[in-house]
């Protein structure tokens, strides 16, 4: 099995790197990316002797489709800007591609993978990606399904706590602050709630949560869950469902004020010497301030409940999940969650274990029992519990 990771020298990169090298069905992986310095922060661990690294900018298309037509399956994790690129690639190339990114205005691209004979596979990271998974599983447990409420964030241990957002970078700090101008809608007494990006972190908005060992942590409306019970045909009858990021309490009364008073802005502030956007400041400003120590853990959370019927009973089913960082090799949760995920599935596609062509979606195309259980092969457990709510 050869396998091309697109972006393969970033952190999620690198901890499929690691994950990939180990595999003996595995002979070739291409770790291609603009830059290759980031290698290096893994060669103590993980077996380089697959490894082939190619400098490669992907908005090269000869380039990139050379590169495809000497693998078997491609796992693009590069950010979303670049999608277009790298699937326009596989069409031609005619070879499948898992990424991370959501499938939002995929247009004909189901039908045009399906003609090339391919599978394109989004959405297949740790949120989007996990989470999904459970939701394909979940909803076979109802006869009638009426609640669907998603939490996932990252965020450091209590230790590492030591800045006034309890907040540290494990992924990029730019896409961060992005997150935090998103609309998002949620479902509310059957009802959808359109929330505006600058409402997001509006207190009316908000919900707290108990995590086991854990405590208290807040919930942010995080993107389009009227999305996903649409592509699950259950807008209709939801009473409520909600997508939500977390983290430590305090974040929202954080960045609210900021927020109105345009931190967050993309424009250029003016009257100063250069084009300088708010944004762009603070990513410069704060992110350098925000990087883990060596002996510090992050952490990556999800909670999944579902709510509805089955057998005349109401019923409630919830999934957890908490990963850590491995302080022997620096892998950081977050990139366990994104990094192993993408590379299951490249190795389902490639093995022929996931079969269909086109567009394809976690939901509906990842066997979920033999999924769960390469996560825990890789150390990542997901807690099931199901409660009677009312006979």
């Amino acid at each position: 099995m050869k396998i091309l990771i697109l972006g393969g020298c970033g952190l999620q990169g690198r901890t499929a790197l690691y994950d990939l090298s180990s595999d003996p069905d595995v002979t070739h992986i291409i770790c291609a990316d603009i830059r290759l310095d980031g290698l290096e922060k893994i060669k103590k661990f993980t077996d380089m002797s697959k490894i082939s690294a190619v400098t490669l900018d992907v908005r090269n298309k000869d380039a990139l489709i050379d590169l495809y037509r000497k693998v078997d399956v491609v796992m693009d994790l590069l950010p979303k800007d670049f999608k277009r690129f790298v699937n326009q690639a596989a069409l031609e190339a005619k070879v499948s591609v898992v990424n991370t990114n959501y499938a939002f205005n995929s247009g004909n691209l189901d039908v045009q993978a399906k003609k090339a004979g391919i599978a394109i596979m989004p959405e297949c990271g740790l949120d989007p990606g996990i989470d999904l998974v459970i939701y394909g599983d979940a909803i076979n447990r109802f006869d009638e399904v009426q609640v669907i409420n998603s939490y996932c964030g990252g965020f450091p241990e209590k230790k590492a706590c030591t800045n006034p957002m309890n907040y540290k970078l494990s992924w990029t700090w730019k896409g961060v602050l992005s997150s935090l101008v998103r609309e998002a809608r949620i479902i509310r007494d059957k009802k959808i709630i359109e929330i505006p990006a600058m409402n997001q972190h509006d207190e009316e908005y908000l919900a707290t949560i108990n995590f086991p060992g854990l405590g208290e942590l807040e919930a942010i409306p995080n993107g389009d869950a009227v999305y996903f019970t649409d592509l699950l045909g259950l807008t209709g009858t939801i009473i409520q469902t909600g997508r939500y990021s977390l983290r430590w309490p305090g974040w929202s009364a954080f960045w609210r004020p900021l927020k109105y008073l345009g931190f967050l802005n993309e424009a250029p502030v003016a009257g100063l010497a250069g084009k300088v956007t708010p944004l762009e400041f603070l990513d410069k400003l704060l992110g350098p301030q925000l990087e883990y120590k060596d002996d510090e853990k992050d952490l990556t959370v999800m909670i999944n409940v579902f709510e509805g019927i089955k057998d005349k009973k109401k019923k409630r089913f919830t999934s957890t999940m908490l990963i850590k960082r491995d302080l022997d090799t620096g892998i950081m949760a977050m990139s366990k969650g994104v990094g192993y995920t993408a590379a299951i599935v490249a190795r389902m596609i490639a093995k022929g274990e996931i079969k269909e062509k086109g567009l394809l979606s976690p939901i509906r195309h990842i066997p979920a029992k033999k999924f769960m259980a390469s996560l825990k092969k890789r150390g990542i457990q997901i807690n099931e519990e199901t409660l009677i709510l009312e006979e």
